[in-house]
């Protein structure tokens, strides 16, 4: 149970159920008539408003306090949720991540943020930096309570694949597994892991970024159309990291063409 949801099972059922037959309506944009020039379309509103400006190593500031900050505010983010396993093979891992994304097509790269050092690697990193390999599985509707499952404490060598009940699929260049019940998974190869030293204390690491390169791609083919270019939101149906415990999806689309000079 959740310490900032104490009574989370009594909120939850003052609920509406789970739609699940939502669908993903594509509207107007908010100003349809906008033209170049006109700035925001809320008729200068947010110009009214003041901002505060916050320095994140302010005298009394947790670095806790830019870590609620910057999730809250930096969203939707995507969900990696990344299948390792040990350099022996022996032990396997299932872990999502929301610092995560996709920053390149050629060659297709990611990039996935880890709390910690390479010393003192949690279960992800340490297979990922042993073996250079793992599995990024987008997170769909209809397995969300699973991959929220994988998020579970659970010591070195305990495999949240058990905990989580998802199903091991086959892949073709890495060894780990990659999640079946997935509409998009691609298999990655390690490229580069670098280490970054806490501002809040100086001299002690406190993150790792890994730099990964996609080989493999696996799309349900109902998702997929067939010149295998775009992959249907509608089947795909993406799970997103808000701030707290809250989870996104993407069931509104607003389309608007890039301008030309």
């Amino acid at each position: 149970m959740s310490k900032a949801h104490p009574d989370f099972e009594q909120l939850q059922a003052s609920r509406p159920d789970f739609r699940h037959d939502a669908e993903v309506i594509v509207s107007k944009s908010p100003n349809p008539t906008w033209k170049q020039g006109d700035g925001a379309n809320d008729g200068g509103e947010s110009l009214k408003k003041d901002h505060v400006e916050i320095d994140p190593y302010a005298d009394g500031r947790p670095v806790a306090s830019n870590y609620k900050l910057l999730i809250s505010g930096m969203v939707p983010r995507p969900i990696s949720l990344i299948s390792t396993q040990s350099a022996d093979g022996k032990i396997t891992n299932l872990a999502p991540f929301s610092y995560s994304q996709l920053v390149n097509h050629d060659p297709p790269l990611f990039v996935v943020g880890f709390v910690g050092s390479l010393e003192r690697a949690k279960d992800t990193l340490k297979n990922l930096n042993d073996t250079k390999e793992c599995v990024i599985n987008i997170i769909s509707e209809h397995f969300l309570e699973a991959a929220n499952s994988t998020s579970i404490n659970a010591p070195y060598g305990h495999s949240e694949w058990e905990v989580s009940g998802l199903t091991k699929g086959s892949t073709s260049v890495v060894k780990p597994a990659r999640v079946k019940e997935s509409i998009l998974a691609i298999e990655g190869k390690l490229v580069e892991v670098k280490e970054f030293e806490s501002r809040a204390t100086p001299g002690k690491p406190s993150s790792v970024l890994a730099i990964i390169e996609g080989v493999r791609f696996w799309v349900r083919e109902d998702a997929i159309d067939e010149e295998q270019t775009a992959i249907d939101l509608k089947v795909l149906k993406p799970i997103s990291r808000l701030g707290g415990i809250s989870y996104g999806r993407t069931t509104e689309v607003i389309e608007i063409p890039r301008p030309q000079f």
